[in-house]
């Protein structure tokens, strides 16, 4: 299914409101301090990955460790390719011509949303009330206007914009749309393992999310469609990835032992690496989904497309944002007025 050479260790400030769903850990479970750590290696990243070179600047974890960040600002789009495509346009299109969406197993591959799967989906979830489509023209439902994503990809999608697959373009942005990212300049090992909020940094500069409020989603009769690398578009977050498949992944020149390739860095500055070897196989992984070998020191392996996260739990501190709280405003919440969320999350993302 589904698409400057320095070593500096990072860990990423982006808002998130929503929590990770799923987690088989209990927030504050104790962790082990890692023996090694290893510094992000900014050659690994898309060129086109930042609209300004980084810099280093003082900050605070959310913990209360006083260190230095390193500075990274982005535009909202993946160097280096166009997103797309998102949604079906009839009811008799094939893969080709739309995107993906999760499996209803929650693991597994994404499944293809094809003219047959958008016709068949009150059958796929067993909702007989599902019609995303018109059924004298064949034609797909999908919000094809800015009004129409700024509707659908929210909280409380209005009753206009239920029963659509939801797709929004970079167009969309406002011109001066900027991300900035704030990073500790060296992983520090948490006392306690803490939940994730926005997981991290793709190699391509977008942002890898939190969880979907999948329960939402479907509960507005809507899809919110991925392209075949796993990411859509909100006015928030510009493209952001909620699955890897493949599209970021960066196999290290340095190393030749079959190790995962790297796909970006967790907000906490570890690495966070696919969930298999080049043989197929899958690490044994602590609760967060991460292991320390002696060549990477403390990282993370992703987990399958369709499980709607990445990582179980932050190893690491993480920085407090600006203005605010850990974490932002509590679930539900939105943006100031007039203003964009501070990045350590974002709002629950109601595509």
């Amino acid at each position: 299914m589904t698409q400057s050479k320095a070593s500096v260790s990072i860990g990423l400030m982006v808002l998130s409101l929503t929590l990770l769903s799923g987690c088989e850990f209990s927030s504050g479970d104790k962790i082990e301090p890692t023996i090694k750590t290893t510094g992000i290696d900014l050659g690994m990243f898309t060129e086109g990955a930042f609209t300004q070179p980084p810099k280093i600047v003082e900050c605070e974890t959310a913990q209360g460790t006083v260190t230095t960040c390193y500075e990274f600002t982005t535009s909202g789009a993946p160097a280096g390719r166009e997103p797309g495509p998102f949604c079906p346009r009839n009811t008799t299109d094939g893969a080709e011509v739309g995107g993906a969406w999760f499996s209803k197993t929650g693991s597994g591959d994404l499944v293809d949303i094809t003219g047959e799967f958008i016709l068949k989906l009150g059958e796929y979830y067993g909702d007989e009330k599902w019609l995303v489509y018109d059924t004298k023209t064949n034609k797909v439902r999908y919000t094809a206007t800015k009004e129409a994503c700024l509707g659908a990809a929210r909280p409380d999608v209005a009753e206009q914009y239920k029963q659509n697959c939801i797709e929004c373009e970079l167009s969309y942005l406002d011109d001066d749309f900027s991300l900035t990212y704030l990073i500790p300049t060296t992983p520090i090992p948490a006392a306690q393992s803490s939940r994730v909020h926005t997981v991290g940094i793709a190699l391509d500069g977008a942002e890898l999310s939190g969880p979907a409020p999948v329960n939402a989603i479907l509960g507005s009769y809507t899809i919110a469609a991925f392209d075949d690398c796993g990411g859509h578009i909100n006015a928030h977050q510009g493209y952001h990835y909620h699955s890897t498949t493949g599209c970021t992944d960066k196999q290290a020149t340095t190393t030749s032992d079959g190790h995962a390739p790297l796909i970006g860095y967790a907000s906490d500055g570890y690495g966070i690496y696919a969930m298999r070897n080049s043989e197929g196989k899958e690490e044994s992984l602590d609760e967060c989904r991460g292991i320390t070998d002696d060549t990477r020191g403390y990282h993370y392996h992703a987990a399958s497309p369709s499980e709607n996260m990445f990582i179980g739990c932050m190893h690491g501190e993480t920085v407090s944002p600006a203005g605010g709280p850990a974490g932002g405003p509590p679930d539900g919440g939105r943006p100031p007025e007039g203003g964009k969320p501070p990045r350590d999350g974002h709002p629950p993302e109601r595509k």
